[in-house]
């Protein structure tokens, strides 16, 4: 069994650990930071609101934006003047006043799978529209034949049940559980959504599709202004 957990930590250490510069997550990261640049050649000189971001992520951008506000729930002290950290919560328009107004662009990678029910994600949406003319949205797609939060093909797919027995024994899961409640507790702070979705709450908003051999990844809400 330790033979068995150390090739699962290895793995995932290799394929989803972000900070990881030669891993599967990093490289694809960096594929969608790319389109972010192509889509926004100006970045260097805008000012940007990352929801759900956190610092480090900027530090180590390849393009550096001339000044960012990071939001979320968990606390950062970030020392340079180009960078602050608002720890406030992306789905109330009220969390905009602690910021540091007039952003040009509205970032945001994986969180709004995370915000909880359709609503929130409705009132996280009126947050990136309200924050900013322009915006990139990006979450995973749901239909990706893998789920990306644990690396499992079809994952998502399964009654809640039988998800939370399997993530009690899945040596890929991003977080480490002991029981089945716990496990359901974790499963349900994940809610993948489709492109449909997307589109209906940003509607004025191109949707790009993140394309790994032939599927769609992730699914981005692009509105350059």
């Amino acid at each position: 069994m330790r033979q068995v957990a150390g090739i699962a930590r290895r793995l995932h250490h290799k394929l989803g650990d972000p900070r990881q510069a030669n891993s599967f997550s990093s490289k694809r990261r960096a594929v969608r930071f790319a389109e972010l640049t192509r889509r926004f050649p100006d970045l260097a000189a805008m000012r940007v609101l990352d929801l759900g971001g956190v610092p480090d992520f900027w530090r180590s951008a390849p393009v550096r934006p001339s000044f960012v506000t990071t939001m979320n729930l968990d606390k950062y002290e970030p020392p340079e003047p180009w960078l602050e950290h608002v720890v406030a919560d992306a789905c109330g328009l009220g969390s905009l006043d602690a910021c540091r107004g007039d952003y040009d662009l509205v970032v945001s990678n994986s969180l709004i799978e995370h915000v909880g029910g359709y609503q929130r994600r409705r009132d996280f949406a009126d947050v990136v529209r309200a924050a900013a003319p322009s915006h990139w949205v990006q979450t995973p797609d749901r239909y990706f034949p893998v789920e990306p939060h644990y690396v499992a093909p079809g994952f998502q797919f399964l009654p809640l049940r039988t998800r939370a027995r399997l993530v009690s024994r899945w040596p890929l899961a991003h977080e480490r559980v002991h029981t089945v409640e716990e496990a359901v507790e974790q499963i349900l702070t994940i809610d993948l959504i489709s492109t449909t979705e997307l589109a209906h709450l940003f509607p004025a908003s191109d949707i790009w599709h993140e394309r790994l051999l032939g599927f769609s990844k992730s699914i981005v809400a692009v509105r350059t202004g």
